[in-house]
C-alpha cells in the first residue's frame, strides 16, 4: 500500500531513503513531494533516487539494444547463443585469453559493454556479476611460447577455441568479431561486437579481467617491469624496462624482435 503524502513528510530522513532503495518501481508523485520537503537532507535524497532510477532506466535500454543480435537468432530458432572474445593480442609479454559467455534470456546484466570503455573496478563487478548469472562461461588461455610458435592470430584462434570448448552446455550458435574458428557450431560475425552484442561484451570483459589476474601475478614474479599497471602493453615503462632487465619468460621473441 502506498503512504500517504503525509505519512512520507512525517518520516525520519534515513526511513525515507531505506523505503525509497527498497522500491522497485520509483514513484513520481512522492518524488516531487519529497523534493519541496523543508528538509534539504529530504531533497537531496528525493533527486538522488530520482537520478539512480533514471541511470537504472538508460542502462536497460542499453542492454535491450545491445540484445539485437540475441533476439535475432532466437527467432531464427538458436537457443544457446555463445558471444566470443579476446584481450591481448597486442602486448609484449603474456598470454592471449579468450572467453565465451552464454546468457540467461530472462537475466539481464546491466552495464555490459566493450571492456575497454569500462572503468577497471566497475569491469571487476561485472565479471563477478557474469560469473552468478550467466548460462555458462568458458575460458581459453594461449601462452606466450605457443603464440611465438604459430603467430598471434592462430594463437588468438586457438585460445577461442579452448573457451567454446570449456561451455557447459555447448552452444548451438556462436556469435563472434570477425574471426571464424574450426568448429562444428553455427558462426556469425559482428565487426565491432563487443560494443553490438551484450553476449559479446560479456565475452570481452571476462577475457579482460582473466587475463589483467594473469598479469598482475607475473608482476609479482618481475617487479621490475611494471606488469601491474600496463599488463605487458608496449608502454614506455616496459620498453625502458627490456632494455635494462632483457626479456623474461613470459615475453613474446617475435613481438621484441627488434628490440
Amino acid at each position: 500500500m502506498k503512504k500517504s503524502k503525509f505519512n512520507w513528510l512525517e518520516l525520519p530522513v534515513k526511513k525515507i531513503k531505506n523505503s525509497l532503495e527498497e522500491m522497485v518501481e520509483i514513484d513520481q508523485e512522492i518524488l516531487e513531494v519529497l523534493k519541496n520537503d523543508h528538509r534539504l537532507s529530504v531533497q537531496r535524497i528525493a533527486y538522488q533516487i530520482e537520478e539512480k532510477h533514471a541511470m537504472k532506466q538508460r542502462y536497460i535500454q542499453h542492454y535491450q539494444s545491445l540484445n539485437h543480435y540475441e533476439n535475432k537468432a532466437g527467432e531464427a530458432g538458436y537457443r544457446l547463443i555463445a558471444g566470443i572474445d579476446e584481450a591481448g593480442r597486442g602486448p609484449l609479454a603474456g598470454p592471449v585469453v579468450a572467453a565465451a559467455v552464454i546468457l540467461r534470456e530472462d537475466e539481464m546484466i546491466l552495464g555490459l559493454d566493450d571492456s575497454k570503455k569500462i572503468s577497471p573496478k566497475r569491469r571487476l563487478e561485472l565479471f563477478k556479476e557474469i560469473n552468478l548469472k550467466a548460462r555458462s562461461v568458458g575460458v581459453g588461455v594461449v601462452d606466450e611460447r605457443r603464440i611465438d610458435a604459430v603467430n598471434i592470430l592462430e594463437a588468438t584462434r586457438e585460445a577461442m577455441v579452448k573457451a567454446v570448448k570449456n561451455l557447459r552446455p555447448q552452444p548451438d550458435l556462436l556469435l563472434i568479431d570477425a574471426l571464424e574458428l574450426e568448429v562444428d557450431i553455427d558462426q556469425f560475425a559482428i565487426i565491432k561486437g563487443d560494443s553490438l552484442s551484450n553476449s559479446i561484451a560479456a565475452a570481452s570483459i571476462v577475457a579482460k579481467v582473466t587475463r589483467d589476474h594473469l598479469m598482475e601475478a607475473y608482476h609479482f614474479r618481475y617487479p621490475q617491469y611494471g606488469f601491474m599497471s600496463h599488463k605487458g602493453y608496449g608502454t614506455h615503462q616496459h620498453y625502458e624496462a627490456l632494455r635494462q632487465y632483457g626479456p623474461t619468460a613470459i615475453h613474446r621473441r617475435t613481438f621484441i624482435k627488434n628490440l
